[in-house]
This record gives C-alpha cells, sequence and structure tokens, in this order.
C-alpha cells in the first residue's frame, strides 16, 4: 500500500496533480480513438508517452507490489485513480495478456528469479504475451494436450501445435502448456513453460475469422530449445498452475465481456444508441413491444451484471485473487455479450446486415461483424459447457457423473 498516512483524498490530490501533468490532452478528445492509437502498432507518440509515464509510475498495474514496478497501491487507492483517470478521459495503456493473466499467476507462483525477468516488462507494457493452451486435440480436455518438451540437459527440446493462441503474431512471449512425463496420467506429465517468440523454430500463423479478422492464430514449435530456467512451477505440475491462471482469466474476460470491451471495434454502438437512432418509436415508447420487453430485460441484466463484478472484486479480500466463481461470471458475461450485439443488429434492421461496399456507415458495419465475433465468447477462456461443468462441482458439490 502507498503510504499516504490513511489519507484517500491525499492520494486523489496525488494522482489528479500526476495526471495534469502526464495524461497526453490530444488523447482525451476521443477516448475510443485513444483505445486504437493505444494499440495501433507502431503506437503514436502520444500513446507512447502515456504508456511509459504509466509504466514508470507502476500505475498501469496500480495494486501490484511496487519492489517490481507496480504501483504498490489499495484496492481503494486504486479505485480512486481509475475515478481520477475517467475524469480527464484517460485509459489505462498497460494490458493485455501478460496483465489479465501471466501477471497474477507469477506474482502468486512466480520464483524470485522470474518475478525479476519477467514483471518488469509486463508492467512497463514493454513486453506482450500469448497464451500456448488449446490444441488441435485438446480443446475443452486441454489435459489431452500433446506438445512435447523433452529434457535435453540444459534446456528442454519443445514440438508441438497450438491454437486459437490470441495475439501470437505480435507476441514475445508465450506461456505455455507442454507434456513432460508422457507415461503419467494426463494431468499430472504437464508443464509450464516460458517461451520467447524469437525463439528458432516458432511458426505463427493468423486464422481469419468469420468476422474478417485474425486475432486468434496457429502456432507451430519444431525442435525449439527453451532454457531450464523457463520452466514456471513445479516440473509435472504445471496443470495446477495452470489451472489458477485460468480463474484469473475467466474473471477478466468476464468483466470485459459484461463492459462490452471483449471484440468490440471502435466506435461501436451500445443497445441505447441503436434503439435510439434506428428503431420506431409511438407515443415516446419503442413500437415493438417484444423488442422493447426483450432490451428491457437485457439492460437489467447488464447491470446487475456489472455490480456482481464490482462486488466480487471488493470480497476478493487478502489479495486471494478470483476462485471458481470467475467461472460463473465467464457463462455470464458470454451470453450478456452475445445478446447485446444481436440485440443491435436486430434494432438497426436491414442496414445491420452489410458487409462491405456504399450505403452502410461504419458503425453499421461493426455492429455485423462484432456479432459474429461474439459467437466464439462462448468458447474463448474455457467453453459455456466446461465453465458448468466447473460450477456444479467445485461450486455447487455435485457428483461427477464420470466417476459414476
Amino acid at each position: 500500500m502507498a503510504d499516504f498516512g490513511g489519507d484517500v483524498e491525499t492520494f486523489r490530490a496525488e494522482a489528479r496533480n500526476w495526471l495534469e501533468a502526464n495524461f497526453p490532452k490530444e488523447l482525451a478528445k476521443d477516448p475510443d480513438a485513444q483505445l486504437a492509437k493505444m494499440q495501433a502498432r507502431p503506437e503514436s507518440d502520444a500513446a507512447r508517452a502515456w504508456r511509459r509515464a504509466m509504466g514508470e509510475k507502476g500505475w498501469g498495474t496500480p495494486t501490484w507490489p511496487k519492489a517490481y514496478g507496480g504501483g504498490g497501491l489499495s484496492r481503494q487507492e486504486a479505485r480512486v485513480l481509475h475515478e481520477e483517470m475517467a475524469k480527464v478521459g484517460a485509459r489505462n495503456p498497460i494490458g493485455g495478456m501478460g496483465v489479465m493473466m501471466f501477471g497474477p499467476t507469477l506474482i502468486e507462483y512466480g520464483t524470485e528469479e522470474l518475478k525479476r525477468q519477467h514483471l518488469p516488462g509486463i508492467i512497463t507494457g514493454e513486453v506482450r504475451w500469448c497464451q500456448g493452451y488449446s490444441e488441435p486435440g485438446a480443446g475443452s480436455d486441454l489435459a489431452s494436450l500433446q506438445t512435447r518438451a523433452e529434457d535435453k540437459g540444459d534446456h528442454y527440446l519443445v514440438s508441438g501445435q497450438k491454437v486459437w493462441t490470441s495475439g501470437a503474431n505480435l507476441a514475445d512471449w508465450c506461456f505455455c502448456l507442454v507434456r513432460t512425463d508422457p507415461s503419467a496420467k494426463k494431468h499430472e506429465g504437464i508443464s509450464f513453460l516460458l517461451i520467447d517468440m524469437t525463439s528458432p523454430g516458432v511458426e505463427v500463423r493468423p486464422i481469419r475469422l468469420i468476422n474478417g479478422t485474425s486475432p486468434f492464430c496457429e502456432t507451430f514449435f519444431t525442435d525449439v530449445r527453451v532454457p531450464k530456467d523457463q520452466l514456471f512451477g513445479p516440473l509435472n505440475g504445471g496443470w495446477t498452475v495452470a489451472k489458477r491462471l485460468l480463474q484469473f482469466e475467466r474473471d477478466n474476460i468476464s468483466a470485459g465481456l459484461g463492459g462490452g470491451s471483449i471484440g468490440a471495434p471502435v466506435h461501436a454502438l451500445t443497445v441505447l444508441d441503436a434503439i435510439k437512432e434506428y428503431a420506431a418509436f409511438e407515443d415516446g415508447r419503442l413500437a415493438d413491444g417484444d423488442l422493447r420487453r426483450r432490451v428491457t430485460e437485457h439492460l437489467m441484466e447488464a447491470k446487475a451484471f456489472q455490480l456482481t463484478v464490482r462486488r466480487a472484486a471488493d470480497e476478493a479480500k487478502g489479495g486471494a485473487g478470483p476462485s471458481n466463481t470467475a467461472s460463473i461470471m465467464k457463462y455470464a458475461g458470454a451470453k450478456l455479450a452475445q445478446d447485446r450485439n444481436e440485440l443491435i443488429v436486430e434494432a438497426i434492421g436491414h442496414q445491420g446486415l452489410g458487409w462491405e461496399g456504399e450505403g452502410f456507415r461504419d458503425v453499421e458495419l461493426a455492429a455485423l461483424r462484432t456479432m459474429l465475433r461474439s459467437k466464439g465468447n462462448s468458447i474463448e477462456g474455457g467453453t459455456s459447457e466446461i465453465n458448468l461443468n466447473v460450477v456444479s462441482k467445485r461450486v455447487l458439490g455435485l457428483p461427477d457423473p464420470q466417476k459414476g
């Protein structure tokens, strides 16, 4: 925790003054454009300056330990920082899988050497990470993975294929599940390796999706040398670490889905935007009674979801992080996102069915592509079916039917 003598308002004043001095004013003119500039490669000068300022201050990861470059703030101080950033139109420029998934897991399970090697690059946003979990024959049944890491003395030799590796074509490093003991039970012979994506033998092929984008990739490892010191967690004990990382992933994905930030392009319409601009009204009410009912139900569910996510964050005491209830939120968030995007396309009408060409606005074309992209929300980060299984066994304590 930062030392402000327990006076949160003192911290608020410091945050306000720091933002005034360091946040580039040109990024505040359009929050959506700001997000696009931060995601672009190469970055704009303003976006780069903002990322570096937040990274050096540690406020991109505000509650992470100060010893590794994080902000060292309390949850309350981090909330105040978020409030002050919102007031000036600032977005957090530090993110990605390193922040959402790997970083928290590294803080919890990593050796001091690995923390000092990898956390600084995540905290400053200089190093990007991707996730090497799913394989062509090991998606929902992840423990059936076949990518192998052979012990060669001072290094492992990795060969195999991963699929749906988000952002692998842009990543510097990959946190990867590999099989290190083929003779062990499938959950017990898995290890967790950290792989430099510039290593010889790594090949990445982007996958083109139905909406025209390529956020996912196939990743091939052919005799890739990985130093022994990049083993994360115990040898043949990677499954425990992997499950913990999935909890962080589902917790962050559910929050993003509920807020509409996963898979949504810049300048995307909200449900209310689409209704107000495109739908027919009678006497000040949405004319289509059935659509009115479904929109109302969706908005109520969305508000309840956002409040639940906030309450879950507040209840995560002592740095315990997410639990198996993250599977509940991931399932609900995926359905909420899909419902939202289908309602938007329905509200727009025939103008929401265009793919390209004249006669369609950018927001109309984006609505259809976003709706199609959201079909994958119930697959990524653990399928809805798998998450329901986790809830039934780990949360509700129901018997496993596969075990009789």
